[in-house]
Parts: structure tokens; C-alpha cells; sequence
């Protein structure tokens, strides 16, 4: 297995490990539980973040850039909606 391979499989991890503390943190029973699943997300997202981050640095990771009219499109779609 080469880098890109173990980064990807890494990062898809990360991914899943912050989907069961949100989820962990969103349904705990009592503050202290959700403090301490808070808390895990948190420091388990800064480190996807790292990982991303080395992943686009080697362009393993690449990136569009959303065209202005998409993005004026949705936003006048959701302010459009009422609250």
C-alpha cells in the first residue's frame, strides 16, 4: 500500500470516528458525557483537518472552485425560503 492509499484510508477514518462523536455527543444523556464526546470531536476534527491539509499539500487531495454563478444561485435559493 502506497502513502496516497494509507492517507486516504486514514482520512475516510477520521471521517467515520467524527460521525460517532457528533453522534455521541448529540444524544448523551448527561453534560459530563457530552462534554467529554465534545471535547473527542473536536480534537478528532483538528486532526482530519491535518490530514486534509497534508493531502491537498502533496495533491492528493484535489479541489474545484466553485463557479460565482452556482454559488450566487444557492444562496439566493435558501434566502428565498422563509424562516
Amino acid at each position: 500500500m502506497n502513502d496516497k492509499s494509507l492517507m486516504e484510508n486514514l482520512l475516510m477514518l477520521q471521517k467515520g470516528v467524527c460521525d460517532l462523536f457528533m453522534h455521541g455527543s448529540i444524544e448523551s444523556a448527561t453534560r459530563d458525557v457530552h462534554t467529554t464526546f465534545n471535547s473527542a470531536l473536536n480534537d478528532a476534527l483538528k486532526m482530519q483537518d491535518r490530514v486534509y491539509d497534508k493531502m491537498a499539500e502533496k495533491g492528493w487531495y484535489p479541489t474545484e472552485q466553485a463557479e460565482q454563478q452556482k454559488i450566487a444561485s444557492v444562496r439566493q435559493k435558501f434566502a428565498a425560503q422563509p424562516a
